[in-house]
């Protein structure tokens, strides 16, 4: 055979050989240009890649190792081995075995090592190969599952189905996701998700590079799901483990369906999202994102910024104030945030009027969180005062907490809605140039002239508009008073008659009125309630729609609609497939609820109560929390429902005189006695609640032991918690399958929540701190009204304790002058 068939037929064996091992690199066999390696599986690609941006060219491009999926058009890289060392120049770098059996990029222009795995191999004996999980894996030839490196255990901005989250007790390794810099650079970027450890719990969390505070946090694990992420439950997508041992902690997961296309990834702006690829759309999808509010991420817009959640972009600069990096805001990362047009005065001129700076109004915003109380100031113009005479003061606000400035930049400034009932809602008054101050009215006026002329022109459409929109919309003219939210329907009676079967299948009876299931179309269930007697329901009926007619939360029925003709009033709720946690509980033929679903129950009614509290525009205080209030969805996340009887409380004040409502048992010593009530009552009803969770009976149920005295449980659990083994004290159908240091975190909560006086009780939250951990709970004293309950003998059980006289009264007498109360117009 001559030397020119030998040399063919030998290239012809060795593309042969590169055909056969698309996924494997050897010694000798390097990797460079366009070529790459793919997955067995065809899902996953290995290669170099160049990121283009608008000012970039080939020339000056970088190179960058990285692993993308193969099967998605849209180029999206999983994994980048150099992100903070790109290979610049127009010659590719490559991707090699190196002499001592470890995987490096060298850059050929150079010939040095850009890149190397490190790892601790056998020279001459090694391969990489990416693996149908798209893992990168440098292994020994002679025997491939003794693994020297894997990129899984290096993670950049992306967790890929099996590989481990979390740290490696023995090594001290720890995977974490890193954002990349901005939607171009893959260079790590401000923001991390990592798994934290304390005390046998442990929670991912995301935090910003500048701050070790987390600003989001996943809960703690329960056995099943994390505290905050109770969608996790359901497990449509994702089969997932937890695994916390001796050696290591960490979260993986798998796809229920190989084909599914999923990306868990750590974004630019400091969210964590599941991404599902959309082949019809041609696009990834988001279908979960945490925090759920963009606005929420730390820094996220940077420096003399505003965010809006609902405004894209979502951030934007504060007057007076432009862009610092247009370039870097385009690609994404906007934690430059902006600066000032013109410069301050900085007191130079502080004694004359002509050029002293000027403070512009910000109405409805949330406040920097580093701002300094200034305890000598005691009115708005004082505040200013002082601001003025600081060259490094920015910003000053005077509300009822006193005058508070700020030094040097302002960064997490929260645009509100104007209105919305936030606590955290504030005018800020920011610190310009005169000649800023100026510019910004004449742009103003300019600005108002344009708007009222345009207003002019369209004033006739619009109203004929909205005469249409009232015509269709307007159901009666008694609902002129009730406040109706966004997509909500007004339903006729005879769609509700049809919708729930002429009202055949009941679900429950209430205090005023029963509820029925029903079906807007095959796959939307409802729950119809309809109040029995229009004048005994017509407060209860205004009650429920003003208030969950106007929010919405995770831990509060949805509400979808309502209907009014002529005397009859029904509401339309959301259906809850898993019924009210009292049928959990304390029916006969109830099986219990496992410890970790009876935990996220108590912090899910918690969570609800804060919201209803401290984030509505009005407090609104529920007055009747109890089990049968409670109603569990399919996945048992909790809403609490039934507003009847809420009492609305206007944010100047703090306490209001009303009459007695709720139910015996869960109701606080302060609505017995008739005195002032606050949202402490929602506390204290919280807490009998959250002792029936725990034991899965009633708190009223009479129990007789030896000599006949009455045994009221919530006197066990405090004497328990003095004594030690509240363990005993847990519902037996848990058969002793609990996490002990919850269940005494709770019973100590419980009783702090049923204290007499309602100045000792917890906020709501505090409760869910305590709940979650984030705080520790001393042991409660033991309230006196449990102290007379448990003095008195069988039969006579019906006390109370007057807060205010701290004297024990009968409670028939309270419930006659409160219906007394009552009747009075």
């Amino acid at each position: 055979m001559s030397n020119m068939m030998i040399i063919f037929f030998g290239l012809l064996f060795s593309l042969h050989v590169r055909a056969e091992a698309t996924d494997t690199i050897t010694a000798g066999l390097g990797l460079s240009g366009k070529d790459t390696l793919i997955s067995s599986n065809g899902k996953f690609a290995l290669g170099f890649f160049q990121p283009f941006s608008k000012s970039s060219s080939p020339d000056a491009s970088s190179w960058y190792l990285g692993i993308w999926f193969n099967t998605v058009p849209k180029f999206t890289p999983a994994w980048v081995a150099n992100g903070d060392k790109p290979v610049v120049g127009p010659t590719s770098p490559e991707l090699a075995i190196s002499d001592d059996g470890n995987l490096v990029i060298i850059d050929q222009t150079t010939k040095s090592i850009i890149w190397s795995t490190r790892a601790n191999t056998t020279a001459n004996s090694t391969r990489a190969m990416l693996l149908k999980t798209g893992n990168l894996v440098l292994q020994s030839t002679s025997n491939s599952s003794q693994i020297f490196w894997q990129s899984f255990d290096y993670p950049t901005d992306t967790h890929l189905a099996g590989a481990k989250l979390g740290r490696d007790k023995v090594t001290g390794l720890n995977r974490r996701l890193v954002s990349r810099k901005n939607s171009m650079d893959p260079a790590p970027g401000m923001y991390t998700y990592e798994l934290h450890e304390k005390n046998g719990s442990a929670r991912f969390g995301l935090a910003a590079h500048n701050s070790s505070i987390p600003y989001w946090s996943s809960g703690e694990w329960n056995g099943h799901f994390f505290g905050s992420i109770p969608e996790m439950s359901g497990r449509q997508l994702i089969d997932f483990t937890f695994i916390n041992n001796e050696k290591e902690v960490y979260f993986t997961y798998t796809l229920l369906d190989e084909a599914t296309i999923m990306r868990f990834s750590l974004n630019v702006s400091g969210q964590v999202k599941i991404l599902l690829w959309v082949e019809r759309a041609q696009e990834w999808v988001t279908a979960f994102s945490n925090p759920d509010d963009q606005c929420n991420v730390y820094g996220v817009c940077g420096p003399f910024t505003t965010c809006g959640q609902n405004k894209l972009p979502h951030c934007s600069c504060m007057e007076g104030f432009s862009i610092r990096s247009p370039d870097d805001w385009e690609l994404e990362d906007r934690t430059g945030g902006c600066i000032r047009n013109t410069p301050l005065d900085s007191g130079i001129n502080s004694n004359t009027t002509s050029m002293q700076d000027q403070f512009f109004p910000m109405p409805c915003v949330s406040l920097p969180d580093n701002g300094h109380k200034i305890q000598d100031a005691t009115s708005a113009a004082g505040c200013a005062k002082v601001c003025l005479g600081n060259c490094n003061c920015t910003a000053y606000s005077y509300g009822n907490r006193g005058c508070f400035v700020w030094d040097d930049k302002l960064t997490n400034v929260k645009q509100q809605q104007c209105g919305n009932g936030n606590n955290n809602q504030a005018l800020l008054y920011l610190r310009l140039a005169d000649k800023e101050v100026q510019r910004l009215k004449s742009n103003r006026r300019r600005r108002i002239i344009g708007i009222v002329i345009g207003a002019s022109f369209a004033l006739f459409g619009l109203l004929s508009l909205l005469l249409l929109l009232m015509s269709r919309r307007l159901c009666s003219h008694r609902m002129k008073n009730l406040q109706g939210g966004g997509g909500i329907i007004m339903f006729r009676y005879a769609d509700l008659q049809r919708a729930t079967n002429n009202f055949s299948q009941k679900l429950g009876t209430g205090g005023f009125g029963s509820v029925f299931k029903g079906f807007l179309n095959e796959s939307s269930d409802i729950a119809v309630k309809r109040l029995d007697g229009a004048r005994q329901g017509e407060k209860q009926f205004r009650a429920e729609v003003r208030s969950i007619g106007t929010i919405q939360h995770i831990n509060l029925v949805k509400l979808i609609g309502f209907c009014t003709e002529g005397d009859r009033r029904l509401i339309v709720y959301e259906y809850m497939q898993n019924r009210s946690l009292e049928a959990h509980l304390f029916q006969s033929n109830a099986t219990g609820l496992k410890w970790s679903i009876r935990y996220q129950i108590a912090l899910g009614v918690a969570r609800g109560l804060v919201y209803l509290h401290d984030n509505c525009r009005d407090c609104i205080i529920h007055c009747d929390i109890k089990p049968e209030n409670i109603l569990l969805d399919a996945s048992f996340v909790p809403k609490i429902a039934d507003f009847g009887l809420a009492k609305f409380l206007g944010r100047d004040f703090s306490q209001a005189l009303t009459t007695m409502r709720g139910t015996i048992g869960y109701l606080a010593p302060e609505w017995l006695s008739g005195t002032v009530i606050t949202a402490k009552v929602d506390v204290y009803s919280y807490g009998m609640v959250l002792l029936e969770i725990l034991s899965g009976k009633r708190n009223s149920g009479r129990q007789c032991t030896t000599g006949d005295d009455y045994d009221y449980f919530p006197v066990k659990v405090a004497n328990k918690l003095l004594e030690g083994g509240v363990g005993s004290l847990v519902d037996d159908k848990l058969h002793g399958d609990v996490n002990l240091e919850q269940v005494e975190r709770a019973f100590k909560v419980a009783c702090w929540c049923i204290q007499d006086v309602e100045s000792d009780r917890p906020t709501m939250g505090q409760v869910v701190q305590y709940l979650e951990g984030f705080v520790e709970v001393d042991i409660p004293p033991m309230p006196r009204l449990l102290q007379v309950i448990a003095a008195n003998a069988l039969g006579k059980s019906d006390w109370y304790l007057d807060p205010v006289s701290q004297e024990a009264g009968k409670l028939e007498d309270v419930e006659g002058s409160a219906q007394h109360q009552v009747a009075q117009p």
